[in-house]
């Protein structure tokens, strides 16, 4: 039995189903066969555009963006360049700068050690990497696709170029000073240098303890065939002594530091500070004979630390005494300190005891102090003398005795003197220098000796006086004198000089008139006295 809801002609059943699919299946292979058709006519089409004359329907195009491209250095690059359409047969190169100066950056055939293509062996992308990019990478950079001919390859067409910056930072700071140390109170000269940077534009400040000093511009240049710069800057500072803790510091800004760079220089390295020397005695002077004293020496305030302390004795270097420890000072200065122990001795009063200091290889410096010896009150001797401790008599003491002797030697010499010119007036009154020699007596004449007639010559020595006299000349009298009348030479006549002779005193014996005896010296004249009988 059929149902109502069924279509007639038209079968349900499984058992027939074929017979009413075949006319499905010849639409369907219609369709297909249309679209076969269709595709066809399409690959045709494209197949005459692509062999036809007028292929150029796609114009070609190299593609290089135009828009700056910045880079820091150690950084990589990346040059993006591509072609569209159809291109002819030919390479695509990479060149640094144009015209005749251009640098060939890269070629499909060659060794770029920095340079490498973005993806091998693509026809259409030639975007390259560069890597570790340096300032002299700087520049512009064109695409340039060729094609081959007969004469070589030849250039069709170029980019519009992308220019490239290359920032970079400056170097460390590199610090300097002076060639030798200097002393406070002296303007030193310090330099700050960097190089190596990009763009030009830099700051630079220097600071000492923080605090910020007066400086000029530093000085920039480019460096050699290079784009990069380098950087000098000075700076003066007045040293003091208590430069031996402090710090400069040379500060640079750039626009590639995130942070600014900073050299140090320790102004100790650049300073020098002369011990101030001081010295004293213990106990203080004057000493006692024969103590001890101690003599102590401070070299104080001096850097650096190296010096060495040496004593001397009258200019004499002696021994080097008892030193302490090096001791370093809250501002960083050093103090050094040395004691010499002596015996006060008689010998070593008012002697010179000197500190000598040599710091830093510099001429040496030094102080000195006398030790003077306080004498006590000597204790009297036996003798009345004044011994001092070791048993002699004190300098002084010496001294005094000696003026002592000397004045008295004076004393009698001026006492023999006043004598010998009175008895000299007194002989004058009667004679001005009257000699008698007696001759020797003989045997012989011993017995004319008591003959009261003997007669006894006298050797009359005494300036001569002459003046013009007379010949004859009459003096008077006396009880105690006899007067003889005494001739030199020849007879004299009114104009020779006649000598008289006082014989005061002197008792004349009567002899037999004798040769006078020869003179003896050149200022005596002898005369033959004969005494006649009353």
């Amino acid at each position: 039995m059929q149902n109502s809801l069924q279509e007639p002609g038209r079968s349900y059943g499984y058992g027939t189903g074929l017979t009413r699919l075949q006319p499905t299946a010849l639409q369907m292979a219609f369709c297909a066969l249309a679209w076969l058709q269709l595709l066809s006519l399409l690959l045709g089409v494209s197949s005459v555009d692509k062999s036809g004359a007028g292929a150029g329907a796609e114009e070609f195009q190299l593609l290089q963006p135009q828009d700056p491209v910045s880079v820091s250095a150690g950084e990589t690059l990346t040059l993006t360049c591509s072609v569209t359409g159809h291109a002819p047969a030919g390479g695509v190169n990479w060149f640094k700068g144009s015209g005749g100066g251009r640098l060939l950056v890269y070629a499909e055939r060659g060794s770029f050690p920095r340079v490498t293509r973005a993806e091998s062996g693509s026809d259409t992308n030639f975007t390259i990497h560069i890597r570790d990019t340096r300032p002299a990478d700087a520049g512009t950079y064109h695409c340039v696709k060729f094609k081959k001919g007969s004469g070589g390859d030849e250039e069709i067409r170029s980019g519009a170029g992308t220019a490239v910056t290359v920032s970079a930072s400056p170097s460390a700071p590199s610090m300097s000073g002076p060639p030798s140390r200097a002393e406070p109170d002296t303007s030193v000269t310090f330099t700050c240098t960097s190089g190596g940077f990009s763009p030009r534009d830099i700051t630079v400040t220097w600071l000492k303890n923080g605090t910020k000093l007066p400086a000029p511009q530093p000085q920039v240049l480019p460096e050699h065939k290079s784009v990069s710069y380098n950087m000098s800057s000075t700076v003066g500072v007045s040293l003091t002594r208590g430069d031996a803790r402090s710090q400069l510091t040379c500060q640079i800004e750039h626009s590639t530091l995130l942070a600014p760079l900073r050299g140090t220089y320790n102004l100790s390295d650049a300073l020098r500070v002369p011990p101030r020397l001081r010295v004293g005695t213990d106990p203080a002077a004057p000493i006692a004979l024969n103590e001890s004293v101690t003599f102590t020496c401070h070299a104080e305030g001096f850097y650096p630390k190296n010096a060495s302390l040496t004593w001397l004795e009258n200019g004499n270097e002696t021994n080097l005494g008892k030193s302490s420890r090096l001791a370093e000072n809250p501002d960083g200065t050093y103090t050094l300190q040395s004691s010499l122990e002596v015996k006060a001795t008689e010998q070593r009063n008012r002697s010179m005891f000197t500190c000598r200091v040599v710091h830093d290889s510099q001429p040496p410096v030094s102080a000195s102090q006398m030790l003077t010896i306080s004498h006590p009150p000597p204790e009297p001797s036996k003798d009345g003398t004044s011994p001092d401790a070791e048993g002699n008599l004190s300098e002084e003491k010496k001294i005094y005795i000696a003026v002592a002797v000397v004045c008295a030697v004076l004393v009698v010499l001026v006492i023999a003197v006043i004598y010998l010119i009175r008895v000299r007036q007194r002989k004058g009154k009667s004679s001005p220098s009257v000699r008698l020699h007696e001759p020797k007596k003989s045997p012989s004449t011993a017995l004319q000796d008591s003959d009261p007639n003997t007669l006894t010559y006298a050797d009359l020595n005494f300036d001569k006086q002459k003046k013009k006299k007379s010949t004859r000349r009459f003096m008077e009298m006396s009880p105690q004198s006899e007067y003889a009348c005494i001739q030199t030479g020849q007879p004299a006549v009114a104009e020779d000089n006649l000598t008289y002779a006082d014989l005061d005193m002197v008792h004349l014996s009567k002899a037999p008139k004798r040769p006078a005896p020869r003179p003896e010296e050149a200022i005596s004249e002898y005369a033959s006295v004969q005494i006649q009988k009353k």
